[in-house]
C-alpha cells in the first residue's frame, strides 16, 4: 500500500509521501537505543513537564489536527476534535499519576528474610508500536503517553494512509521538549516491521489492529522472545432485557454502531434483543438509524461520513451481499450511496443465522445484525458465540442479570447500561482472538516495565 493522504471522501489522493530508506530506519532505531539509554534516568517531573506540554500543544491545535484526520480517514470533523482533546486528557492523566502508578510496591522483608524486599517497576527500552487509521491519534496516545512516561522511547510504525497524522505526533513530542529520539514515526510498509521487530535494540511491541496483522506480529516477537501487546479485532454484542430503559439503549445503539462511520473495533455490532421487547427496539432502531445524514465529514451537519478505504467498504458490501444471498433482511440501508467517495449508509439486517459469514465476522462499517432470543441464557449464548472478545454491553435494570452478563459475557469489558467506551482510568483489552494484554490505566503503564524483584540483605 502506498504512503499517502487518500480523501476518502472524494477518492482523490491528497498527498503521497516516500518510504523511509532501510538506511533512515537503521538511523531511527539507533537514535531511539542511544537516547533510551540516557532517558531512562531522567526524572518523572522531567517527563511530566514535557508531557503536558505536549497536551497543551494538542488542545491549542485540535482544529488543526482534526481537520487532517478528517481528510485522511474520513471521520466526522466532531469526533476528530473530541479525539484530539480525549489524548490531551489521557497525556494529563499520565503526567499526572505515573510516579505514583510506577512506585516500588514493598513486601514484608522479614518473610523473606531480607533488610528490604520490593518490586520495582523499569522502562523495558525501545518499543515498537503498530497502529491503525481508525482513532490515528488516540490508538497512538494511549500507548505512547504512559510508555514515555514510564522512560520508554517509542517507535511508530502507523497506517500507510494516515502519514501526515504520524508525523504529526513525532513533530508533536518533539515541540512539547521530549529529548530527540524519544518519539519517532517510521514510514515503512507492513513487510518492513518484521526487520524492525527482530533487531536487537528493539525490546517489545504493541499491536493494534487485524487478526492476521496480530498474529504475524505475536509469532515474530514469540521466536525473538520479545513482549508483545494486542489489540486486534471485535464484534461487541449490545444486549437488550426486557427491563431495560428502551428509548435510552435505542439512542446510545445507534451511537454505538455508527461511532467513526462504523469502524470502531469496540463499536456494537451485534444487538441481541429479548423477544418480550424485540419488535419495538427494531422498529425505533431501524427509525432512528436510517434518520441520520450521511455526507462530508467536514461538514458539521453530517453524522456519518465514508467509510475509510475503497476495500473496506466493499469488504462490508461483500459480508451484506453474503447475509442477503443466505435469507437475511435488510430493514435499512443496504447498498453502496453513489457518487463519488466510499460512503455507505447505515444498515440494519435481521434474520441472521449461524451459517452466514456475518454471523460472526466483524463488519467494520455502519452495519448493524438484529438477533431475537428468548431468554437470558440464549442472550449469553450468543453473544459469546464469536472467536472475539474485546467488548460488550448490556442494558438491564435487573441486578440478578447484570451479575449473570457480568459474569458470563467473554469479552474483556462489559459495559451495563451505558456505552462501551475506553478511559485513561480504566484498563483496555481483550480476551480470545481479540488480543492479550491491557493498555491504559495502571495496567497499561506497567506493560512495558521490567518488573524486577529488589531483595536486600544485610
Amino acid at each position: 500500500m502506498a504512503i499517502a493522504t487518500v480523501n476518502p471522501a472524494t477518492g482523490a489522493v491528497e498527498r503521497s509521501f516516500d518510504a523511509h530508506t532501510p538506511g533512515q530506519v537503521e538511523e531511527k532505531i539507533a537514535a531511539a537505543y542511544t537516547r533510551w539509554r540516557s532517558y531512562r534516568t531522567s526524572t518523572f517531573a522531567q517527563r511530566s513537564a514535557w508531557m503536558v506540554a505536549a497536551a497543551e500543544l494538542l488542545e491549542s491545535e485540535a482544529d488543526t489536527v482534526a481537520a487532517v484526520m478528517t481528510t485522511e480517514m474520513g471521520k466526522t470533523l466532531a469526533s476528530a476534535r473530541a479525539e484530539a482533546l480525549k489524548c490531551a486528557s489521557a497525556m494529563r492523566f499520565y503526567a499526572d499519576r505515573a510516579e505514583g502508578l510506577l512506585r516500588d510496591e514493598p513486601a514484608d522483608p522479614s518473610t523473606v528474610g531480607a533488610v528490604r524486599a520490593y518490586a520495582a517497576y523499569q522502562p523495558l527500552g525501545v518499543v515498537l508500536a503498530v497502529m491503525p487509521w481508525n482513532f490515528p491519534l488516540w490508538q497512538v496516545v494511549r500507548f505512547a503517553a504512559p510508555a514515555l512516561m514510564a522512560g520508554n522511547v517509542g517507535l511508530l510504525k502507523h497506517a500507510s494512509n494516515v502519514p501526515q497524522t504520524a508525523l504529526y505526533l513525532e513533530d508533536l513530542y518533539r515541540r512539547a521538549g521530549f529529548p530527540d529520539g524519544c518519539f519517532q514515526t517510521l514510514l515503512i510498509s507492513s513487510s518492513d516491521v518484521e526487520r524492525v521487530l527482530r533487531d536487537d535494540r528493539v525490546a517489545a511491541a504493541t499491536l493494534t489492529g487485524s487478526e492476521p496483522a496480530g498474529r504475524s506480529v505475536a509469532a515474530i516477537a514469540g521466536d525473538e522472545v520479545k513482549h508483545t501487546v494486542l489489540e486486534l479485532g471485535g464484534s461487541d454484542p449490545f444486549v437488550v432485557m426486557p427491563s431495560a430503559d428502551l428509548a435510552r439503549a435505542v439512542e446510545v445503539a445507534v451511537t454505538a454502531r455508527v461511532q467513526n462511520n462504523g469502524q470502531s473495533c469496540i463499536a456494537a455490532k451485534r444487538f441481541i434483543v429479548h423477544a418480550d421487547v424485540y419488535d419495538e427496539f427494531a422498529q425505533r432502531f431501524v427509525e432512528a438509524m436510517s434518520a441520520l445524514t450521511v455526507g462530508d465529514p467536514m461538514d458539521a451537519d453530517t453524522q456519518v461520513g465514508p467509510l475509510a478505504t475503497e476495500q473496506g467498504r466493499k469488504d462490508v458490501e461483500d459480508l451484506v451481499a453474503d447475509a442477503v444471498a443466505e435469507g437475511a433482511r435488510v430493514l435499512c440501508g443496504g447498498s453502496r450511496i453513489d457518487g463519488a467517495g466510499w460512503f455507505y449508509p447505515p444498515t440494519v439486517i435481521a434474520d441472521i443465522s449461524a451459517h452466514m459469514e456475518m454471523y460472526t465476522a466483524e463488519v467494520f462499517g455502519p452495519v448493524a445484525s438484529l438477533f431475537r432470543v428468548a431468554d437470558i441464557d440464549e442472550a449469553i449464548e450468543v453473544a459469546n458465540a464469536t472467536s472475539f472478545g474485546l467488548g460488550s454491553n448490556a442494558w438491564t435494570a435487573d441486578p440478578g442479570e447484570q451479575a449473570r452478563f457480568v459474569a458470563d459475557l467473554e469479552a474483556g469489558a462489559v459495559f451495563v447500561n451505558g456505552m462501551t467506551t475506553s478511559h485513561p482510568e480504566l484498563p483496555f483489552g481483550g480476551i480470545k482472538r481479540s488480543g492479550y494484554g491491557r493498555e491504559l490505566s495502571a495496567h497499561g503503564i506497567r506493560e512495558f516495565c521490567n518488573i524486577k524483584t529488589v531483595w536486600v540483605g544485610e
